[in-house]
């Protein structure tokens, strides 16, 4: 009688499908939850199995990324996709405790043990809708240009390559006399600059 018992618990159990890992086709990404075409170890075709995301992290999985598919009840038909993963991108050789996000253009922003690097992957970067960006550090180093559109307001000495201050070319102008080479006038301007 118990053996009959375990038949059948055996073959009951044989029906129901456990997580299983599939390889992503197609992402629908419209979708307020986006749907995954996705082809099965086995050979089967999944359609429309939704992506579960964590809530403020969202990523459109490229072709050919692995993902952990769980059947809801057993039912292959009835899987959502809890995890994906695609080696040919991922950030690799990250220390214990790193994190980071990326994507299949090179880009990324990795939390590193010493500090935050950020990868445009030979891309602008841009901030937007804003009404202000603080850098509160105690120095800011480009190694380009700086091109500002608008006004530069310094609530500090600004300084040239031959540490020259501009406070320094403000005294040495205010206190020049200068003479007209056409035998005019000489004069000292007025008001410092």
């Amino acid at each position: 009688m118990i053996k009959e018992i375990q038949r059948h618990v055996a073959q009951a159990a044989a029906r129901i499908r456990l997580a299983f890992r599939g390889e992503i086709v197609l992402v629908n990404a419209a979708a307020a939850i986006q749907l995954v075409q996705a082809h099965g170890v086995a050979g089967e075709v999944l359609q429309g199995a939704e992506l579960m995301q964590h809530y403020g992290f969202t990523s459109n999985p490229p072709a050919g990324s692995v993902c952990v598919v769980l059947p809801l009840g057993g039912k292959t038909s009835h899987g959502i996709i809890v995890a994906t993963e695609h080696g040919s991108y991922r950030v690799k050789s990250l220390k214990s405790g790193e994190c980071g996000i990326y994507d299949d253009l090179g880009q990324s922003i990795i939390l590193t043990r010493d500090g935050i690097v950020v990868n445009g992957g030979g891309n602008p970067i841009t901030f937007t809708n804003t009404p202000s960006i603080t850098l509160d550090t105690p120095q800011v180093t480009a190694t380009g240009n700086v091109n500002v559109a608008q006004n530069l307001v310094a609530q500090g000495n600004i300084s040239d390559l031959g540490n020259k201050s501009m406070a320094n070319m403000r005294t040495a102008y205010d206190g020049h006399t200068h003479t007209d080479p056409q035998g005019g006038n000489t004069s000292t301007p007025s008001q410092p600059m």
